[in-house]
């Protein structure tokens, strides 16, 4: 499937910004999945500093803005050629080894909510657990934007019985680490049966099993990713995988618009 995908972040500040230094993590990468047949990434009111692979993989820009700015927009599009690949995305590669991926965080410990998930999945193969682990995790946790934020753990997340696509990986992430998988958060695109504009870019997550590699999962859908998402950006958590962040000095109210377009 080849899919067209716009993604517009603007920064309006009600006075103009010091200085701003933003870390970008919109670029595609080709691979098992997907192939990526182009994509550009346009900046107004910032200048670019500085492009590098971090240590998860992810194709990464620095930005920056100083003095006089009261808008920074950030675009990117392009198109990208995917494939249906049973939600295996393929060996692990990267400077990151596969260790760290066992590893909590501040937003993927596991506590007593995360064990207790882990102990109502039963025995069975390293598949049939982890599809459950996503099945129990969509039927206990609602999708319902603006009960959570960027930086709810998953235990809150999990306690609070509702959250969105981030809060559903963290869960996920945090249960395969406790189960001795090693597990990472993924960012990217999905195309949506009844919209093609969105308010947000999307997240899953992944575990690895032996004999098959990287194997994804969408608690917020039911599904293993198919040929309608486009991976971008790998971590251990949100903030590894973040589309856009960084710093901002200066006494600046900040306002923030997001729109994503994903379409055939």
């Amino acid at each position: 499937m080849r899919l067209k995908i716009t993604h517009r972040t603007e920064y309006s500040y009600d006075a103009p910004v010091q200085y701003l230094l933003q870390r970008l993590r919109l670029l595609p990468l080709s691979g098992h999945t997907q192939t990526v047949a182009a994509w550009a990434i346009n900046i107004e009111g910032a200048r670019g500093e500085v492009r590098f692979t971090d240590q998860f993989g992810n194709d990464t820009r620095l930005v920056s803005a100083e003095g006089g700015h009261n808008t920074i927009a950030i675009e990117a599009t392009g198109e990208v050629t995917t494939r249906d690949t049973a939600g295996v995305s393929g060996p692990h590669h990267g400077f990151a080894p596969l260790w760290l991926f066992c590893q909590q965080t501040p937003l993927t410990t596991a506590g007593d909510g995360v064990r207790a998930l882990v102990g109502s999945l039963g025995e069975g193969s390293d598949i049939d657990r982890l599809h459950r682990l996503m099945a129990t995790i969509g039927e206990r946790v609602a999708y319902k934007p603006g009960t959570t934020s960027v930086v709810t753990p998953a235990e809150e997340a999990l306690a609070l019985k509702s959250g969105v696509c981030q809060d559903h990986s963290h869960i996920f992430a945090a249960a395969a680490r406790a189960m001795g998988f090693p597990a990472r958060y993924v960012s990217g695109y999905l195309m949506m049966d009844a919209a093609i504009e969105q308010a947000a870019s999307h997240a899953w997550a992944e575990a690895h099993v032996a004999g098959l590699g990287w194997v994804a999962f969408d608690p917020a859908n039911g599904i293993s990713p198919d040929e309608r998402y486009v991976r971008v950006a790998t971590g251990r958590d949100y903030r590894d995988a973040s589309p856009v962040s960084g710093i901002v000095m200066g006494h600046a109210e900040e306002k923030l618009a997001v729109t994503v377009t994903v379409e055939q």
